[in-house]
């Protein structure tokens, strides 16, 4: 605790007590008591609407999952370039990956066909670009 051992905070407790004095260490003493519960009672409320507002008990939750000391960025960029492309698609949802790609070049080709081809109107020299102040 703060970087305090055994023998240093008998000390220090010693030296309060010394200051403190024997006629207002009571008072001091139930002023730490009703702190301590004070603090309980908060940290427990706090629990509480936590998980009302969350619905799930802190306790049941895996905080070694959100260690940020376990994210290597190197292992995570392996793993995304490693990992199958390929995944199974549940029944009436999308193409697997494989499958989309064969489909999407089958269809560029003839999408290109059925689409008008684009036109590109070239100012002439001098013409200033046209300039739209509503979108800056």
């Amino acid at each position: 605790m703060f970087g305090i051992n055994g023998p240093e905070f008998l000390l220090l407790l010693l030296i309060g007590i010394m200051v403190i004095g024997p006629q207002r260490l009571p008072e001091y003493t139930q002023k730490l008591t009703n702190l301590v519960r004070e603090v309980r009672r908060m940290a427990s409320g706090a629990r509480e609407q936590i998980k009302e507002e969350v619905g799930i008990d802190i306790d049941e939750v895996d905080w070694r999952k959100y260690d940020p000391r376990q994210y290597d960025p190197r292992r995570i960029i392996k793993e995304a370039l490693l990992e199958d492309t390929t995944k199974a698609v549940s029944p009436g949802g999308p193409a697997s990956a494989a499958a989309a790609g064969a489909a999407v070049s089958g269809a560029v080709d003839q999408s290109a066909a059925t689409r008008p081809a684009r036109t590109f109107e070239r100012l002439s020299d001098g013409e200033a670009a046209p300039f739209d102040t509503e979108a800056t």
